[in-house]
This record gives structure tokens, sequence and C-alpha cells, in this order.
């Protein structure tokens, strides 16, 4: 498994998260890929996958903030 090599945006405490009730973060990994905690919400989107769409058996869909993504947006190469 690939260790984490930054966080892309800022901490949940400055997003508002203040009791770590709610944290949903993105990280860079040193294999190039990106880790998310974010809430699953699997069971209410996996029928709502488009017919190009496919999760597989150890794949959850997860959500994060809107904030989350756009706070993130200029750590996020562009290749």
């Amino acid at each position: 498994m690939s260790q984490i090599v930054r966080r892309l945006g800022v901490a949940p405490r400055y997003r508002g998260s203040a009791t770590g009730a709610t944290c949903p973060d993105i990280f860079e990994l040193a294999d190039g890929n990106f880790a998310v905690i974010g809430t699953d919400a699997t069971d209410s989107l996996d029928a709502q996958l488009p017919a190009d769409a496919a999760r597989a058996d150890d794949e959850r869909i997860v959500v994060i903030t809107r904030e989350t993504l756009v706070r993130a947006k200029a750590d996020i190469p562009d290749a």
C-alpha cells in the first residue's frame, strides 16, 4: 500500500470541522494516486450510477463536501 505524501486543500478544522465528526479530506499518495475520506454513500447511490459506470466489490462510493474539493482545487496537478 502506498504512503500519504500530502493533503490537498486545507485541514478539516479550517473548513468548520472542530469536533472531528465530519472530516472529509483528500490526500495524494506516493504512487501518484489519491485517497479520499468521505461519507460512505454506496447504498444510496449505487443504483443511480450511469450505465457506463461500474463499482467493484471492494470499491465504495464516498461523498465529500463541495468545499473540500473546491479548497483542494489549487493543489490538484494538471497532469
